[in-house]
């Protein structure tokens, strides 16, 4: 009796691209194979630090006043 392997009906293949100016080159090199559906690359989010979010929550609107620690907890417990 002969041993038969499935061959699954589509995969993954993961590529890590050091120099991201090759990444159009990458993909269609990568489309021109045989058997390639679609290539997806995931976005990146930019990663802020804590003085950038501070700056964008000010930046926003995002700044709240209490005028000691009573009223701030007053406030952050307060319904909504």
């Amino acid at each position: 009796m002969a041993n038969v392997t499935m061959v699954p009906a589509e995969g993954q293949i993961l590529v890590d691209i050091e120099d991201m100016t090759m990444l159009k080159d990458i993909k269609r090199a990568i489309s021109m194979l045989k058997g390639v559906g679609k290539i997806t690359v995931p976005r990146r989010r930019k990663l802020y630090s804590s003085y950038e979010r501070s700056l964008r929550d000010l930046d926003e609107g995002r700044v709240y006043e209490a005028k000691d620690v009573d009223d701030l907890f007053r406030q952050c417990l307060e319904e909504k």
